[in-house]
């Protein structure tokens, strides 16, 4: 394996991480945001107040992202495996 080729498949594996990731970081960031807004609006200084929100945020994005997070995966993946042999070079 030569460095070029190391180079590209670690730029490729950190830009399928960020790409499945940013979803579910911008939903719990934005929901955090808000509860905090709304906290600081309110004069509630209630700890756990965030949790259920973000949590019901998280999964509600990624059950409707889930089909479109697992194909990028397999293709990834699919990708990876078929350049195995130019990994031996």
């Amino acid at each position: 394996m030569n460095p070029e080729f190391a180079t590209e498949l670690i730029r490729s594996l950190m830009y399928h991480a960020v790409t499945l990731a940013s979803p579910v970081l911008l939903t719990a960031m934005t929901i955090g945001l808000g509860v905090s807004l709304f906290q600081a609006v309110s004069s509630i200084s209630e700890q756990t107040l965030s949790f259920v929100p973000k949590a019901l945020g998280i999964v509600s994005v990624l059950v409707i992202l889930l089909p479109w997070m697992l194909r990028t995966v397999i293709e990834f993946t699919v990708a990876i495996i078929e350049r195995i042999p130019q990994m031996a070079h």
